[in-house]
């Protein structure tokens, strides 16, 4: 190999750069690469003269580029030292972070806190304060004595509450926002620091809407499948009333059922207050799919007026259809329990027809005393009182010969001869009669005799369809509709 070595020597300097040498030895990489260098120069001390030398010119050209050769990088900071002038005065001691405050630390600018809450009925002034982050004694004095605060913050729940604080955790502004009324306003109460107190003013502002899409799959209740998907409650309960004529949300909801739903999120200065009105919807139960869309047929004597970024306003007949234009509105409602997180669960039982005063095929909805009962139908109040077994009992008279009867309350709330509006709350559940536990006893009968009521709903007279004068109109919405409730799906398959 020493031979070799100094053979190699004698190559053009050229070939020797690209050989590798290092420190007189060569590297693994090298001896690799440059054996066959090594042969071919053997080759030319042999006597093969020029010709070994070609030879060797070949083999080395075929040896790898080093410009395609894997590129190794490696990196580090460097920590620029600050230029220090020789006419600069002394630097200041550093400043302790545990003991500096945080004006200090922001360069001596004072800044505020931003913070938010909901209200809650057991708040106190100091209770809701402390919540808040607030440590003011002078604040929660104020909110002790403050008319305002008492009559719509203090006891009430649920509402939105914004609060800006100094570095010191005194108040500087206290806001709360809530939505009392379908009027498409918001009220907002400020209280904020006014020279050396407090002071308080109540304000009204409208509401902004804006558009919210969101989907989800049952795994065991709509309320558990809304709350996983961020769904507002009152959403599920409209979207449980908008399909009630063809699905029983308290018994026919099945694992994998799939649903979207496009609805409005009224907001107060930005801030979401509460949903809106639910404008489309799907719902795929036991694989057959029901989809409904809000429209508002315009009246001709006032018609209706589209506010971009207002809450929807009906001056026409409105209701939620089919997206061929059939109403999904029918005589009667599926249940005379309004769907909600307490009546979510419950079950039915069918009962059988019996030869004594219990002669009767109806449906019991256990439901905790006080629930509110609701009329499934327009009609009139035929009885309410008291019935033997039935305890406390209201039967409604509907059109064609069809009664309702609700029993077992706890408290009527209609008296006879009243007139009663679809959805009409009648009374409270409760246990009275011959009742073994609260629940709500439900009949349908039609000219005397006892039907199933859920088949009766799902058979009674839908509200007429789209007009033919609004078809065009509604075929637009129906569209829009269609593309949003798509897009929404997508949610629930990402």
């Amino acid at each position: 190999m020493s031979v070799l070595l100094s053979m190699l020597q004698r190559l053009p300097r050229s070939l020797r750069a690209r050989a590798r040498l290092t420190r007189g030895r060569w590297t693994q990489d090298s001896q690799r690469r440059w054996a066959p260098v090594a042969l071919a120069v053997s080759l030319a001390a042999l006597g093969l003269g020029a010709g070994a030398y070609a030879v060797a010119a070949v083999v080395v050209s075929l040896a790898p580029d080093p410009a395609r050769l894997p590129v190794q990088q490696v990196t580090a900071e460097v920590q620029a030292l600050p230029f220090v002038s020789p006419f600069a005065a002394p630097a200041p001691a550093p400043l302790d972070e545990s003991t500096a405050g945080p004006s200090q630390r922001v360069d001596g600018h004072r800044f505020s806190v931003y913070r938010s809450e909901l209200s809650r009925a057991q708040d106190t002034a100091e209770g809701l304060l402390h919540r808040l982050g607030i440590h003011d004694t002078q604040a929660a004095a104020f909110l002790k004595r403050d008319i305002l605060t008492h009559r719509h913050l203090l006891g009430r729940t649920g509402r939105l509450l914004s609060v800006e604080a100094s570095e010191r955790n005194t108040l500087l502004k206290l806001t709360a926002r809530w939505s009392p009324s379908d009027d498409g306003s918001f009220e907002r109460l400020i209280i904020e620091r006014s020279g050396d107190g407090f002071s308080s003013r109540l304000e009204k502002a409208m509401l902004t809407a804006s558009l919210r899409m969101a989907s989800g799959v049952i795994d065991s209740s709509l309320f558990a499948s809304t709350d996983q998907a961020g769904i507002p409650d009152a959403v599920a309960v409209q979207l449980a009333e908008i399909f009630s004529a063809d699905i029983d949300f308290h018994s026919d909801l099945r694992e994998g059922d799939r649903y979207a739903v496009v609805y409005e999120m009224l907001e107060g200065d930005g801030e979401p207050l509460r949903a809106g009105r639910v404008l489309s919807a799907e719902f795929i139960n036991a694989g057959k799919a029901y989809q409904a869309v809000w429209f508002t047929e315009p009246n001709t004597d006032q018609p209706e007026l589209l506010v971009v970024g207002q809450p929807t306003q009906t001056n026409g007949r409105s209701g939620y259809y089919s997206l061929d234009g059939q109403s999904l509105k029918r005589a009667y409602l599926a249940s005379p329990l309004a769907f909600s997180r307490v009546t979510s669960g419950f079950r039915m039982r069918f009962h059988p027809i019996l030869k004594t005063w219990r002669a009767h095929l109806g449906v019991d909805y256990a439901a905790p005393i006080g629930t509110p009962v609701r009329a499934v139908g327009d009609g009139v109040v035929e009885f309410a009182g008291e019935q033997g077994g039935y305890g406390k009992v209201v039967i409604l008279r509907h059109r064609n010969g069809h009664q309702t009867l609700y029993a077992h309350l706890s408290r009527i709330l209609v008296r006879h001869g009243q007139r009663i509006a679809q959805g009409q709350t009648l009374a409270a559940s409760g246990a009275t009669g011959w009742a073994t536990g609260p629940h709500l006893h439900y009949e349908f009968r039609i000219n005397g005799q006892h039907q199933n009521p859920l088949l009766i709903v799902r058979r009674s007279e839908a509200a007429p369809p789209v007009s033919a004068a609004n078809r065009p109109a509604f075929d637009q919405v129906a569209l829009q509709a269609r593309r949003q409730l798509a897009s929404a799906q997508l949610l629930a398959s990402r």
